[in-house]
């Protein structure tokens, strides 16, 4: 690699001038500049930027730690946070955990040799044993689609889950279903646990017992999990006519299942997804889907940690900001269920 020593050299001029041309080129007379910027673009010269981060003490990198990279959900929140971050002038790392609490670790222990400016992340590991072994670190980080315990840890930014369950809900028992099924990812995630609660209020709110709801729990929240759970779908008895699915991937592979066995949706099985990512409304059947603000999300959560790592940081105060989740009705759920 080219060092600005060898710049230097090529040029005959001091480290420190080339320093000057790269940095405060105001500094530096015309010509000196010139023939120094001529011998940088011959040699290629590209300055080290993790380099000068280490003498700064401050990188110009957000590292940005999701659960599924598959999932265009966090493609969406990706997409909020690098909008935010560019507008200061800064770069997203993205990295995916797989829903690993194990690589989640690692992927933390990189982002502390690194010295990122601060990190966005999605717990994979619901013990919070990860996030509080980061924070002797001292490497400010905001959590994403998770609410924090207490705000004394740092800053979240959710979306109300329990409410989103239950727009669902409801939604399918106002079309005369009174048997649903959740379709859901592992229960250890608290998505999945707010969104089956609200679903269980909204039978409650009914009057229909909890066992109304019945449930399918998979390993993971994919397309694949969710064939799986409509193969599972169609060996229950009594059939249900009414599902709900904890994302979108889960509802458009329990849609390919139910296809695939003749099942009609919504003639015989009325379905209703969460995320309301670009695929449900582009679906064989459209999805229903509870929306979430996956862009905003994502922007909101780097707005508080550019905050938090900026000039103004010693102002900042922690926040759990919960946003409104709200449901999009399409074919897949407006049919009444037949008896």
């Amino acid at each position: 690699m080219v060092g600005i020593k060898d710049v230097a050299r090529q040029a005959g001029v001091s480290v420190g001038t080339v320093s000057n041309v790269i940095n405060r080129p105001e500094m530096v007379a015309e010509e000196t500049r010139t023939r120094v910027q001529a011998v940088i673009a011959q040699l290629g010269y590209v300055r080290s930027e993790s380099a000068r981060h280490l003498r700064a003490g401050r990188s110009r990198i957000i590292a940005l730690l999701v659960l599924d990279m598959a999932n265009p959900f966090f493609a969406d929140v990706a997409s909020g946070a690098e909008r935010a971050a560019r507008e200061e002038g800064l770069g997203v790392m993205l990295c995916n955990s797989a829903q690993s609490p194990a690589e989640e670790a690692d992927y933390l222990s990189l982002f502390a040799e690194q010295r990122v400016r601060g990190v966005l992340v999605t717990p994979a590991d619901t013990s919070g044993r990860n996030l509080a072994d980061f924070r002797r670190h001292d490497i400010p980080y905001v959590v994403v689609d998770r609410v924090l315990a207490s705000a004394d840890e740092g800053c979240s930014v959710s979306v109300d889950d329990i409410t989103g369950g239950s727009l669902a809900a409801r939604h399918l028992l106002a079309q005369g279903h009174r048997e649903l099924v959740y379709v859901s990812g592992p229960m250890h995630l608290s998505q999945c646990r707010d969104r089956h609660t609200g679903a269980l209020a909204a039978l409650r709110e009914a009057g229909l017992p909890q066992e109304a709801l019945r449930r399918i729990e998979g390993e993971r929240l994919d397309v694949a999990a969710g064939r799986d759970a409509g193969a599972r779908l169609l060996g229950m008895a009594p059939r249900p006519t009414a599902v709900f699915c904890a994302n979108d991937l889960l509802a458009l592979g329990v849609l390919q299942a139910l296809f695939a066995a003749g099942v009609s949706v919504p003639g015989d099985i009325a379905l209703v997804g969460y995320d309301d990512i670009e695929f449900a409304a582009a679906a064989a059947v459209p999805l229903t889907s509870v929306r979430q603000p996956a862009f905003r999300m994502g922007r909101t959560a780097a707005d508080l940690l550019i905050e938090e790592t900026g000039e103004a940081a010693a102002e900042h105060r922690h926040q759990r900001i919960v946003l409104q989740p709200e449901l999009v009705v399409r074919d897949s759920s407006i049919s009444a269920p037949r008896h």
